[in-house]
């Protein structure tokens, strides 16, 4: 058993003398994700429903009432959250590593919110080239940390970028807390380009893990020296995941002196073909990939640090377009930088938990027989199947 109810009443605010309990307003949140509701506005219509008493022992709180209070709520108390279903996972053994033993977590940044005409003082900006001239751009990010097993994946944490400062700035200071609370959890840490800064991977190292990165023209030095060994060296074929590859594998390269130690380089030529839905014809697909890494080869393999590195597409289609297409974490609640960031962790969370349920305490039958999406219709429809009986009436 889970047990996280009990988590979300330990939840607290910086109100002296709140009218309605933090537990409340946070069970509230819950539920509006779990029933992938969309806004606030939708859950505060939801109240005439019968599950509510059953819930919260309380009615509904108004709209303002929920953003108001989760841009007080502390941010800290969430993350607890997200930590102590990670320890439950553990221990029912559901986080298990891949078949090479290295358990991956994927680290990428996220733009949640973009516009011209409202902003605030956690805002970035950045200026736009248009037709009518050059304008003003404000927007958020933030940097996502993911953990993925063998066939099991759950977000550890968040942590938004500042005013002033680069998306590798806020990943450090993502990892400064993950890494102590999570210390177990992961052996290697995948990024994109971005990443592949001397900061970043120094930072890794200091805490004794490694780090795999795409390798793209941010590194020309290294790059060239690469291509320079790639030429009097002779390639692994291989084929598997339904690819043939020419690949590359050379270590202990130091033109990279800004790093502590010699960093290796893995290039895979990755050829696939596709039947084309148009003409039905069969097309050879040709993709260069190019990696730099501190593992070693005595630790993981060519093939390995391969499947390390496209897992990193795993935050991207089952992390963010889950989050952002299914469960509405884009959405702008309550434009306050506290308030946006305990949104999204809320979602984060009624993520991991939707997916425990559904992994975990379904059945594979119930699985085969129903989607993910079936399944969150059905808890959704728990929640208006409990309106009182009478006539359709227009909100108020």
């Amino acid at each position: 058993m889970l047990r996280w109810e009990e988590g979300l009443d330990a939840v607290r605010d910086t109100r002296r003398r709140p009218q309605i309990p933090t537990s409340v307003i946070v069970r509230a949140m819950a539920v509006m994700f779990l029933s992938r509701l969309g806004s606030l506005n939708a859950l505060e219509q939801s109240r005439p429903s019968r599950f509510w008493p059953r819930w919260l022992g309380a009615p509904v709180p108004s709209a303002d009432t929920i953003g108001r209070v989760c841009a007080l709520a502390d941010a800290e108390d969430l993350r607890s959250l997200h930590h102590d279903l990670y320890s439950r996972l553990k221990r029912m053994k559901a986080l298990t590593p891949p078949a090479h033993g290295l358990m991956a977590a994927i680290l990428d940044g996220h733009e949640s919110h973009a516009t011209f005409r409202r902003c605030c003082s956690a805002c970035l900006k950045r200026t736009i080239h248009t037709q009518k001239g050059d304008r003003v751009q404000y927007y958020h990010r933030h940097v996502t940390l993911q953990l993925v097993g063998r066939d099991s994946y759950a977000i550890l944490d968040v942590e938004p970028q500042k005013p002033g400062e680069d998306e590798v700035a806020a990943a450090i200071r993502l990892l400064e807390r993950a890494l102590p609370a999570y210390p177990r959890a992961f052996d290697v840490i995948v990024v994109d380009a971005i990443y592949a800064d001397p900061r970043m991977f120094n930072h890794v190292l200091a805490h004794g893990k490694d780090i795999i990165a795409v390798l793209k023209a941010n590194q020309p030095g290294l790059l060239e020296d690469a291509r320079g060994l790639w030429e009097h060296t002779a390639p692994e074929t291989a084929s598997y995941d339904g690819r043939s590859r020419t690949c590359w594998d050379i270590e202990g390269f130091t033109s990279w002196p800004q790093v502590t130690q010699p960093v290796r380089i893995v290039r895979s030529l990755e050829k696939r073909s596709v039947r084309r839905q148009l003409d039905r014809q069969v097309e050879e697909l040709l993709s260069d990939w190019v990696w730099v890494t501190t593992l070693s080869k005595a630790r993981a393999s060519t093939a390995a640090v391969t499947r390390l590195g496209h897992g990193r597409w795993t935050i991207e289609n089952q992390g963010f377009n889950e989050l952002v297409n299914r469960w509405y974490a884009d959405h702008v609640y309550k434009h306050q930088a506290q308030a946006m960031l305990n949104f999204w962790l809320m979602a984060v969370l009624c993520l991991n938990l939707f997916l425990a349920f559904y992994r975990r305490d379904l059945k594979p039958a119930v699985r085969r027989a129903a989607s993910m999406l079936q399944i969150a219709r059905q808890i959704a429809a728990e929640l208006f199947a409990a309106f009182p009986a009478g006539p359709a009436r227009a909100p108020m």
